[in-house]
């Protein structure tokens, strides 16, 4: 635990009903696995995520996924008080509603032209995508060497990303074309300053270079007095994230775990 990580945990718990307390979805609350549609939220992180809400200042999931898709893959819809982010915060549900905008123009010409490009590179066996409407995955995770599979392929899928205007995002065995502007970060930071009052602290946990953006933004806020917390949820797979957080746990487990030590709350 670092020191500024000390600070901010005792900041929550001192005043945990003006925190803000903020997660990534996949590798977080729920296990990595081969297939993305079969994800699902850790056992205890519904129920969690439910006292915290009941507890805390704000309670918000910002993930890459569509928003719906991750309040029915982690079994979120009945938690009140609960702010689903989806799409790097272009998706919002909230209290059963969903808001979400028109796909970018140049989502829909990336997706026209991913199946060529992907043929043309010669993606490897395994290599496959996920549509997520306003961005697109390729996945080298069932690749028989997913690393290779993903070097072979970044080049030609940051060209496409050029073409068409649209971001390159990094992952896990994952290279994502998204639209620019919009991160972890700059949703966590909008999620802040909405709220108006300065929180007492805030907490990021995450596990994948998309959430690097996401502590940036705690770190921001420290530089501004807010107290803050950045959780790695660890693996073998990322090692930036864990060099950069407060305080690294085992996967999702490991995060309900801290959370229920935090709050003297155990799941």
């Amino acid at each position: 635990m670092t020191p500024a990580g000390a600070e901010g945990i005792d900041a929550l718990r001192r005043a945990p009903d003006r925190a803000l307390l903020a997660f990534d979805f996949d590798g977080t609350l729920a296990p990595i696995v081969p297939d993305p549609a079969d994800a699902r939220a850790e056992p205890r992180a519904a129920g969690m995520l439910a006292r915290l809400a009941a507890r805390a200042g704000a309670v918000a999931i910002i993930t890459g996924r569509p928003a719906a898709v991750a309040v029915e893959y982690g079994g979120f819809a009945g938690i009140d008080g609960l702010v689903v982010l989806g799409q790097y915060g272009m998706e919002r549900w909230e209290s059963g509603e969903l808001a979400t905008p028109e796909p970018l123009p140049g989502v829909a010409e990336a997706r026209a032209k991913l199946p060529g490009v992907l043929a043309a590179a010669g993606a490897p066996p395994g290599t496959f995508v996920e549509d997520k409407q306003h961005a697109l995955v390729v996945h080298t995770r069932r690749c028989a060497e997913p690393e290779v599979a993903l070097e072979r392929l970044r080049g030609i899928i940051a060209a496409l990303a050029e073409r068409t205007g649209l971001a390159l995002e990094p992952g896990r065995f994952v290279l994502e074309l998204r639209p620019p502007g919009m991160d972890k970060g700059v949703a966590l930071r909008a999620f802040v300053d909405e709220r108006g009052a300065r929180p007492s602290a805030v907490l990021f946990a995450g596990d994948d270079l998309g959430d690097l953006a996401a502590f940036g933004a705690v770190e921001a806020l420290r530089a501004e007095g807010v107290p803050g917390v950045t959780v790695c949820s660890g693996s073998n797979e990322v090692t930036k994230l864990a060099e950069r957080a407060d305080v690294v746990v085992d996967g999702p487990s490991g995060v309900i775990d801290l959370l229920g030590a935090l709050l003297d709350d155990p799941a």
